[in-house]
């Protein structure tokens, strides 16, 4: 059953959630017998961004149903945006004022690295977790964006960028950045992107600075100014040339990725895109998108990146946040999230710890003809460069394309 947050519960969790531990005690010192133990019937406020129904409801029923059946943890999940989470976390610190109401958190590499610095984080505490330590590729994990991680937080999943055509009304998509300002300037109002506000539309406009500003390798030693500003003017030439032949001539932008996809499922644009190497297939499934619908990668490459949860130093229930992240880890709960009908989301473990019974249940998952297979995926892996080249492109986006 679904488990829907009504206004009253975000606002009681916004002035101050608490579960049953002190927030210190076992997830401090203890060891994982003595965590498990604390964390039993207690409750698990999961703040996370909201926007993917998808994703909600695997939190609201799956996780939130295996997670009260194995260890009595009452699962809350509270959508929220991340700028005002960690801004909410940050403030309390500055005023010495410790609500506690955040256990867990669903957390990306801009934010990770502010909370870090900021000093509200919970950690190391990765490698307490028997998942982790068992199934995770440690090397993988140890960059989120190019910030260091440092066992303040674990992976959930994986992430590639793909494009997406129906092959009945598109035979040949561009495999090109060049191929694809050709084609829409052929085929005016046939393509759009989201604003970069959405990951999507941020990831488009990443994979498009790596085509026209030299490629990650140059940027993936730190944050550069200097080199930003020399490189960053060719992306916006190549955005603003393109602009006028978008869908609407450019003058609106999808808001989210879904609003792409829905232009896409209707016809009015041709080629979309997605974080999700799965998300047509899953569309698919539900009876979004059409049979003949394709997933395809650039020539260049693209963009990889995994995706992870944190703990806040002020989280009133690291026990129970601790057991749940643990869960997340299981491959249990990773084949249930790779499942095109569930999530589609890659495994952010590796398969190869895996049992042969449990590699065998990975193996048997439908992927459909639009997947991509890990090979032609992992051979098209580009790798993510530090989160303020990521800030940079936003706001100079709204600066000189928009």
């Amino acid at each position: 059953m679904k488990r829907f947050l009504g206004i009253i519960v975000l606002v009681f969790c916004l002035v101050g959630c608490s579960g049953s531990g002190d927030g210190k005690s076992a997830a401090t010192s203890g060891n994982w017998s003595t965590i498990k133990t604390e964390a039993t019937e207690s409750t698990v406020h999961f703040y996370m961004y909201g926007g993917l129904p998808f994703v909600n409801e695997w939190i609201d029923t799956y996780v939130a149903e295996e997670i009260k059946t194995r260890y009595g943890i009452t699962l809350v999940r509270v959508p929220l945006s991340l700028e005002v989470i960690v801004s909410k976390l940050e403030e309390e610190k500055k005023a010495g004022k410790i609500v506690g109401g955040v256990d867990l958190l669903w957390i990306n590499g801009k934010n990770f690295k502010k909370a870090r610095k900021s000093g509200v984080l919970f950690g190391p505490f990765a490698e307490k977790m028997p998942n982790y330590v068992k199934h995770v590729n440690k090397q993988m994990a140890a960059y989120d964006f190019g910030y260091p991680v440092e066992g303040y937080e674990v992976p959930l999943g994986r992430t590639q960028f793909v494009f997406e055509y129906d092959s009945a009304r598109l035979n040949s998509p561009p495999k090109n950045f060049t191929d694809l300002l050709k084609w829409v300037k052929d085929n005016p109002g046939r393509f759009t992107y989201p604003r970069p506000s959405d990951f999507t539309g941020l990831a488009f406009v990443l994979q498009a600075f790596y085509a026209e500003a030299g490629g990650p390798k140059m940027y993936l030693p730190g944050w550069n100014q200097e080199l930003f500003e020399k490189q960053a003017p060719k992306v916006w030439a190549f955005l603003n040339e393109m602009k006028p032949y978008l869908w609407r001539h450019g003058e609106e932008y999808p808001e989210s990725v879904i609003e792409l996809d829905e232009l896409f499922r209707t016809g009015v644009v041709d080629i979309c895109m997605s974080y999700r190497p799965l998300h047509a297939q899953a569309k698919r499934l539900d009876g979004q998108f059409a049979e003949t619908v394709r997933t395809y990668v650039m020539n260049g490459g693209t963009v990889h990146t995994q995706h992870f949860v944190a703990i806040p130093e002020s989280a009133s229930n690291k026990a129970g946040a601790m057991v749940v992240a643990n869960f997340l880890l299981s491959p249990e709960a990773q084949l249930s999230k790779f499942e095109p009908s569930n999530w589609g989301d890659y495994p952010a473990i590796n398969l190869d710890t895996l049992s042969k019974e449990q590699w065998d249940g990975f193996a048997a998952v439908e992927l459909g003809e639009s997947f991509l297979g890990p090979v032609e995926l992992a051979k098209a892996s580009l790798p993510e460069i530090p989160a303020e080249y990521m800030e940079a492109l936003a706001k100079g986006w709204e600066e000189n394309v928009r």
